[in-house]
């Protein structure tokens, strides 16, 4: 299962932006989204409510100690920055690697001991971004495209793909 870990979440700051990661978390292909930094319900009900409809095998938790998580954590652990090896360099060894994947990503600065926890520090990009896009670039190319087929079990409303407007499907 693919896990995503959320450094440092503001409540009031990142709510957007953090909900942003969870969503496309989901969408990409990850299991489970574990919240660090300031305990946020607000987001943790709203992407539950998202995932119920449009998909359930989605958790997002709380978990204030992310050392823990990071050391504890069962197989291969990946920082996601804009500092490391880059992306293409590196994606093909991560790929044939097997078992459970923790892709750790920031908000405020990230901690340096991070880059010391981790099997993996890999950039996309060595320029400034933001973990969304990071995290989409990432799994895009570590899924090979998986957003694109994957279809959610328990979805009461899904999109059907058309050529103008919008159209969904609701259970």
């Amino acid at each position: 299962m693919i896990t995503v870990l959320r450094l440092g979440h503001r409540r009031f700051r990142d709510m957007r932006i953090t909900t942003h990661v969870a969503l496309t978390a989901r969408a990409f292909g990850a299991g489970k989204v574990i919240l660090s930094g300031e305990k946020d319900d607000k987001i943790i009900e709203s992407v539950t409510d998202v995932a119920k409809r449009w998909g359930c095998d989605f958790k997002i938790t709380y978990k204030k100690n992310w050392k823990r998580i990071i050391r504890e954590f069962k197989g291969t652990k990946v920082h996601l920055a804009m500092f490391g090896l880059n992306l293409p360099d590196k994606i093909n060894e991560l790929k044939s690697k097997k078992g459970n994947l923790l892709i750790i990503i920031g908000g405020e600065k990230v901690p340096s001991e991070v880059f010391h926890m981790v099997d993996y520090n890999l950039a996309i990009g060595n320029q400034p971004h933001s973990e969304v896009a990071a995290l989409a670039v990432f799994m895009h190319e570590y899924t090979e495209g998986l957003e694109f087929k994957v279809k959610f079990k328990c979805a009461k409303v899904r999109v059907e793909p058309q050529e103008i407007g919008r159209k969904t499907i609701e259970k």
